[in-house]
């Protein structure tokens, strides 16, 4: 097992970990509950980790993450008011069709 990342809340960790483990990288959640002795111990030492089961895919858990955290800017144009939609969505704003496949 090897240490991939710190989470900054239970949340975010259980996340991050469902989605590599669905795309073939087993991680797991350690430190889950710790956040209950935080005071007793620097409060950095108490936030959940990812950890990977396999070291070999260590560096494979990076680059999901890494995309996971910074996907890239998707810009679409609609093919009825040729209006141009920024971000995640899938449906004009403006004429309410739908993004094109």
């Amino acid at each position: 097992m090897r240490r991939l990342t710190t989470a900054p809340n239970l949340a975010l960790a259980t996340l991050w970990a469902d989605l590599l483990c669905g795309a073939g990288v087993p991680t797991t959640v350690q430190r889950a509950y710790a956040s209950s002795i935080a005071g007793e111990v620097p409060p950095d030492q108490t936030l959940p980790e990812l950890w990977v089961q396999d070291d070999a895919q260590w560096q494979h858990a990076r680059t999901l993450l890494h995309e996971l955290r910074h996907p890239r800017p998707r810009h679409w144009v609609c093919r009825s008011c040729h209006e141009t939609i920024d971000g995640p969505f899938e449906q004009c704003w403006n004429c309410g069709a739908a993004m094109p496949t």
